[in-house]
């Protein structure tokens, strides 16, 4: 915000210079007042000083009426009694018609130009201020936006998973309360355990579709863990709408193919988005957009041969994309995969928006997936471009004033084309508009006569704009003279060759002031619907994670626990843990939900015997008496959940153990269980669809740690390394 304040300041002391020039130093006192004025230092009695100096320099100093903008500008800008102040801004403008009528010159002229620096004036503070606003308020958008999200999430889970455990809470209290009608309950709550878990697993998948930064920090993680140097070059922007989860799949798939060949010593994975061809027309608002298209590449130096990675299943060709594998020439191996970003997003709710208006209802059984919000255009934007029309206009018009009236159709004519060109120049650089006014500025000198070099400043402003300054300043330099060049061959008076001279910096100064400050609310939009939207894809990763490690955890040891119950002839012990855990179930769903919940780990330790032990698999426990902080108890709990989950589903094992130990390098939670089958035994491999390692990685991430897993015959390791500063023992 500082470069807007300065590019401000500086057309305001631009401004005051051509008063300077024309003999009146008062007007470095009425730049004062506006510098305080741009600082909101804005008081009744420092808007009467400044009426005073300019009514003195104008009736008395006989200086130009113009000066009388900086007034009304002032007044536009008052906090206090606004009403007033817009009252009192036309009467200083008819005043200026009066003193200019009572000298007998050009009122129409005086008028015009007064009300230019008026609307210079208030036009470019306001712009600053409201860049200010949105800068300051980017952060609390992104909150409010991450709040709605959670909101919306919380209500979407808690109408399915939420009323899923109230019927497992339900149903283990009526097998209890009527003991033989046990078997028909517990049949049934089984089958809404089941289906509660399926929902959980889609819910978190659909969650995570939408963003690829999980699964990249997975793939870094990997492959460090391997040995293996890697380079991630991210060049897309989230979300990525369904085809993420796709994506990911193919960057899982091709990492771990890297990870089971163990040959390779770099590994390049970059991302990137391709749009529509724009060619030489595509404007700079059109490259901040997301692309039509995402890419994924992931390149090694490991393979000898041709042979790809196992694909099958992952059906991109199906949703548009495309995927192929191979050797390129300099003997790398490239997996590349394509697919186009997903449907356009809708409005918040509330918010203006029609994009998801009329859309087909999903097939039965399925998930919609809910794409991400887009946020109400800002108006400051319109406003900016509102004032920069309304400043060229009146420049345009001052000019065809002077103009004989069979030139003036002609000149408007061009003068049309100019401002049309001027405000494409908002959008980004436009080199054919600039060779556009160039033409327009210098072809019709010899026609209009010397009124047309005013329109040299028009030029100067899109060319401080378009090039860098140490080569804008110069070629805005050889505009100035080619001006004062051009008005010593017209023989123009001195006093008047200064002022058209210096008019014209002046006017290239203004124009550029505006066209930046629209650029500057542009960009603070954008960027303020940026971080909203990034908050907006970091919740629901954070629910995504929280269903998978949390709440994932919890269903699956129902469904142990009531499968079970099923098979004993007296079941009340199991029906009461069916309880409780249903009832911790929703303690998980509510943290989902964004309520944040710490979890003990010496509880998730206990739990973990209790659950392994009911499955038949021998648990053998080492602890260590530790004095954890809550964040790091929580995250190494949310790893023993994901561990014992895994050894339940993924292994047939008969032994489990579960060992901490506290270290140089920090504290150390290792899970280690047999019956792994010799097909998934090998390191780094992951099952098609699996998010759990990623979630872990990215909760221990946090924290500075790492997670690793290997393969030793039969038994898996996974562990999990959180430093410390401090000793930890308690």
């Amino acid at each position: 915000m500082r470069l807007a304040r300065v590019i401000v300041v500086v057309v305001l002391a631009a401004l005051a210079s051509v008063y300077v020039v024309a003999g009146a130093p008062i007007a470095l006192a009425v730049f004062g007042v506006q510098v305080l004025y741009l600082l909101k230092l804005r008081r009744w009695w420092l808007l009467a000083a400044q009426a005073v100096l300019v009514y003195t320099a104008s009736v008395a100093g006989g200086v130009s009426t113009g000066i009388l903008g900086f007034l009304a500008g002032s007044l536009l800008l008052t906090p206090a009694h606004r009403d007033k102040a817009r009252v009192l801004a036309p009467l200083v403008v008819a005043s200026a018609a009066l003193i200019d009528a009572a000298r007998g010159g050009a009122t129409a002229d005086a008028t015009i130009t007064m009300v230019l620096v008026s609307l210079v004036v208030f036009g470019l503070t306001r712009l600053v201020e409201r860049a200010g606003e949105m800068h300051a308020a980017r952060l609390s958008l992104a909150a409010a936006a991450a709040a709605a999200e959670r909101l919306r999430l919380a209500a979407e889970l808690n109408d399915g998973l939420g009323r899923s455990l109230e019927v497992i809470v339900e149903g283990g209290r009526r097998a209890l309360a009527v003991p033989d009608r046990a078997g028909e309950v517990l049949a049934s709550v089984t089958a809404t355990a089941r289906a509660a878990l399926a929902d959980a697993r889609a819910a978190s998948a659909d969650y995570r579709a939408t963003s690829l930064a999980p699964e990249l920090v997975t793939a870094r993680v990997m492959l460090d863990a391997a040995g293996i140097a890697v380079e991630v070059r991210g060049g897309h922007t989230e979300p990525l709408g369904p085809g993420g989860a796709l994506l990911a799949n193919v960057l899982r798939e091709a990492v771990t193919d890297v990870v089971r060949r163990g040959t390779a010593r770099l590994c390049v994975i970059e991302t990137s988005e391709q749009g529509d061809e724009q060619g030489a027309t595509e404007t700079s608002e059109q490259r901040d957009k997301p692309g039509n298209t995402v890419r994924l590449r992931v390149i090694d130096d490991g393979h000898r041969t041709a042979e790809s990675p196992d694909f099958d299943g992952l059906r991109l060709e199906e949703a548009g994309g495309t995927l192929v594998a191979g050797l390129s020439p300099t003997g790398h191996f490239v997996v590349e995969a394509t697919l186009p970003r997903g449907p356009s997003p809708a409005a918040l709710p509330g918010e203006t928006g029609t994009a998801g208006a009329g859309a087909p209802e999903p097939p039965a059984g399925r998930r919609r997936r809910r794409p991400l919000p887009t946020l109400t255009h800002d108006a400051s934007y319109v406003v900016s471009v509102a004032v920069l029309a309304a400043v060229l206009v009146g420049f345009s018009v001052k000019a065809l004033l002077l103009l004989p009236g069979a030139l003036v159709i002609p000149a408007a004519a061009c003068l049309a084309v100019i401002v049309v060109m001027q405000l494409r120049s908002v959008n980004g650089r436009h080199m054919v508009a600039l060779g556009v006014m160039a033409v327009l500025t210098y072809a019709p000198i010899p026609v209009f006569g010397p009124v047309w070099l005013g329109t040299a400043g028009f030029l100067a402003g899109p060319v401080l704009l378009a090039f860098p300054w140490p080569a804008a300043w110069p070629m805005t330099a050889a505009i100035v003279g080619s001006v004062a060049a051009a008005g010593m061959l017209f023989g123009l008076p001195a006093p008047v060759l200064a002022n058209s001279t210096l008019s014209t910096l002046v006017t290239g100064l203004v124009v550029y002031a505006l066209l930046r400050l629209a650029q500057i609310v542009k960009e603070l939009q954008a960027a303020r619907e940026s971080l909203a939207r990034a908050a907006i894809v970091e919740e629901r990763l954070r629910a995504a994670r929280d269903l998978h490690d949390l709440l994932g955890h919890s269903l699956a040891a129902i469904l142990l626990t009531c499968e079970l119950a099923r098979r004993l002839k007296c079941p009340r012990e199991r029906i009461e843990e069916i309880v409780a855990m249903a009832e911790g179930a929703r303690a998980d769903l509510r943290s989902v939900s964004g309520e944040q919940r710490e979890l003990s780990l010496a509880d998730e330790v206990e739990s973990a015997r209790t659950v392994l032990s009911a499955a038949g698999i021998r648990v053998t426990v080492e602890p260590a008496e530790l004095n954890l902080p809550a964040e790091v108890e929580t995250v190494l709990g949310t790893v023993l959940r994901e561990a014992v989950t895994n050894v339940l589903r993924h292994s047939e094992a008969r032994h489990c153990a579960i060992t901490m130990r506290a270290g140089e390098g920090g504290l150390l939670l290792r899970v280690s269980n047999d019956g792994v089958s010799s097909a998934g035994a090998h390191p780094g491999r992951t099952r098609p669809g699996s998010s759990g390692i990623g979630n872990l990685t990215t909760r221990l991430a946090a924290l500075d740690g790492r997670l690793t897993s290997h393969v030793d015959g039969d038994r898996f390791t996974l562990e999990a390394c959180v430093p410390h500063r401090a000793p930890v023992p308690a």
